[in-house]
């Protein structure tokens, strides 16, 4: 036992009390409708994917052996690396370990005052990840938030700092809300201000843009940096962060996540390898993927529901208060639909959802599976459901 374990006993015993306890998830049937996967483009089980991962196990290993600056996977990174680049609008790319030590990581190191020269302002659309949280705190830096996709709002916080290094962090598609960042205005009040844009393109990446290259693509050389995912639409794992050549090299240099990170194993990149090879060919999946979630959401409001801003692939449907999101999370998992409830502090109070997630391999039969589920909840319990969105 640790000495901890009392304190860490009472901690969790208030979660369970608010509702926010959290648990691994039991195993389900194999015919279960899975409605929580990133798993946008539905590559995680392409055949492509899967031979370039065996044979790079066969030709490299299984493992990397240490970090990228004392191995010897140069080879296997940089046509990757090259690849991102130009697919991402920049001059330069280069491959992290995951999307959260990506963002714990490079931030930390932009926001060094040593390197910059001055101490730096964060200001935050108050609905970033939690990873951009983490390296605010790392770094020490209080991140001021501005109201969610609100640009006079963040005009006003950078008139308030003109005369400081500030750095401006959203994400381009937002993962609990579905929503998209006005990059075009988030652009044109960065230049005239003279701030630093950070972008965090984890769930636009592969769905949206020329070649499934994001909504960032759409603006080469605009953007400082651009971080993304190969774990959700490119169906594999790690990350990437790409931008200006002395960006990259300063990150190579500085960046603790890359320096001190054992490298991806071999398999890994030859999936990710495969998975950008086929991106340009995936538009019609892409396609299917945003009318499948168009049809959610439409279907989601006729049944009563609110979906807030959603117009993406990711599609909230919105109930309020942590006991409804899990009886409603619980109801759908007895009727086979896998489809998570998200509370606090995931998402703001009184704004508890299920995150429905579409991907390319669901089919307009799967929706028929959660209409009826939905449409045989009691008349009672779908009232309450509704009742409570903030």
């Amino acid at each position: 036992m640790s000495i901890f374990d009392a304190p860490y006993q009472d901690w969790l015993m208030r979660q369970q009390a608010a509702q926010r306890y959290r648990r691994l998830p039991a195993d389900v049937a194999n015919d279960a409708l899975n409605l929580a996967s990133n798993d946008y483009l539905g590559l995680r089980r392409h055949p492509a994917l899967i031979a370039a991962a065996q044979d790079y196990a066969a030709r490299f290993g299984v493992g990397a052996g240490a970090s990228r600056l004392l191995g010897d996977s140069a080879a296997l990174y940089e046509p990757l690396e090259r690849a991102l680049a130009p697919l991402k609008g920049t001059q330069a790319a280069l491959i992290m370990n995951s999307g959260y030590q990506a963002n714990a990581t490079i931030l930390t190191a932009l926001l060094d005052p040593a390197a910059i020269g001055r101490d730096p302002v964060v200001l935050a659309d108050r609905l970033i990840h939690a990873s951009l949280y983490t390296a605010c705190r790392s770094a020490g830096v209080m991140p001021q938030r501005f109201h969610h996709n609100d640009l006079n709002h963040l005009e006003s916080l950078l008139t308030r700092h003109a005369n400081s290094a500030r750095v401006v962090l959203v994400e381009s598609v937002y993962s609990m809300d579905g929503d998209c960042a006005d990059l075009a205005g988030l652009i044109a009040l960065c230049q005239r201000y003279g701030a630093f844009l950070y972008v965090d393109e984890a769930h636009a990446t592969g769905v949206f843009g020329q070649d499934g290259g994001g909504l960032a693509s759409q603006y080469p050389g605009q953007i400082d940096l651009v971080m993304g995912t190969f774990g959700k639409a490119l169906g594999s794992f790690g990350a990437y962060v790409a931008g200006s050549r002395v960006l990259i090299d300063y990150l190579i240099n500085r960046c603790s996540g890359f320096i001190y990170s054992t490298a991806l194993p071999p398999p890994v990149l030859g999936a990710i390898g495969a998975a950008l090879s086929l991106l340009p060919t995936l538009e019609p999946a892409r396609q299917q993927l945003l009318q499948l979630a168009s049809q959610v959401r439409n279907g989601l409001a006729a049944r009563g529901f609110q979906t807030g801003q959603s117009c993406t692939q990711i599609v909230p449907l919105l109930v309020g208060g942590e006991g409804e999101a899990l009886r409603l999370s619980h109801q759908l998992r007895q009727a086979g639909i896998i489809a998570p409830a998200i509370r606090p502090p995931t998402v703001p109070p009184n704004q508890s959802r299920l995150r429905l997630a579409l991907t390319a391999a669901h089919q307009p039969q799967d929706l028929d599976r959660l209409w009826q589920a939905l449409d045989e909840l009691s008349p009672p319990r779908l009232s309450s459901v509704q009742g409570g969105v903030a």
